[in-house]
């Protein structure tokens, strides 16, 4: 039996991580729709959730952006061009930029920025022992600290992806009108991208998106209310940052063979 229960114990230690993430996401899924759910304070925290998550990621993104416009829609717009397929040119975009390249750079940017300081904060606060002091006063964690970050995350996660399509797209072209490549306006340029995507592309490019925001607030959470007393900030950050990078690296995956 002794063996078993050492068995037993390090399985449970081993998948605690999943089942929490699985608990959370299936809740968060479930008391979203509710209108009753979403009581001042909580509208409160998602308000001041969306603003820090896009406002403190937007310039981020903007750079990061600028960069891809640079090195991959103005690389794909030359060498297309060049080689006479410039028929491709929407095609490829949409692949690698919409599909693949967008979701995995806004999620990597969204845990770095937003994620860090979320595992820090929830970290410190179940440290201290104030999450339990909040249990016991009757403050149900997950509606209070939980369920505002996930939805302000998945839907602060959209709003940056689009921003950064929009930038990277635009610096291309740009890149592109003064390299002598370019010969449309740019509302033609958006036009022949757009008519590329197909049903599963404008499936997948927000539901990617959305479910890695989902999954990036719901790592840091679990990450920080699992906290113990002798946890720093030091020890949260780097096992937040390799859990969340798993989760978006995995929700990629699974969508992108899915779709």
């Amino acid at each position: 039996m002794s063996v078993l229960s050492v068995v037993g114990a390090e399985t449970r230690k081993r998948s605690s991580y999943v089942l929490q993430l699985a608990a959370l996401f299936w809740g968060v899924m479930r008391e979203i729709a509710w209108p009753s759910t979403w009581r001042r304070t909580l509208r409160a925290t998602f308000r001041t959730t969306l603003t820090q998550t896009v406002g403190g990621s937007l310039g981020t993104i903007a750079v990061t952006a600028l960069i891809v416009g640079l090195g991959l829609v103005f690389e794909a717009i030359y060498w297309l061009r060049t080689a006479g397929q410039q028929e491709q040119i929407g095609r490829i975009l949409v692949v690698v930029l919409f599909r693949e390249i967008t979701p995995l750079l806004v999620g990597i940017i969204l845990l770095g920025r937003a994620g860090t300081a979320a595992i820090a904060e929830l970290g410190m606060l179940t440290a201290d022992g104030e999450i339990a002091i909040l249990r016991a006063e009757g403050v149900d964690i997950f509606d209070y600290m939980v369920l505002p970050r996930a939805v302000a995350f998945a839907l602060g996660s959209f709003t940056l992806g689009v921003m950064f399509v929009l930038v990277a797209l635009i610096s291309g072209f740009v890149t592109g009108s003064f390299a002598g490549v370019v010969n449309t306006s740019v509302f033609g340029f958006l036009d022949n991208v757009l008519r590329a995507m197909t049903v599963g592309d404008m499936m997948i490019f927000p539901a990617k998106l959305l479910l890695i925001g989902l999954v990036v607030a719901l790592s840091c959470c679990v990450t920080g209310l699992g906290a113990q007393e002798a946890d720093t900030p030091s020890s949260l950050l780097p096992r937040g940052f390799t859990r969340g990078v798993t989760g978006i690296l995995t929700v990629s995956l699974v969508l992108s063979a899915t779709l």
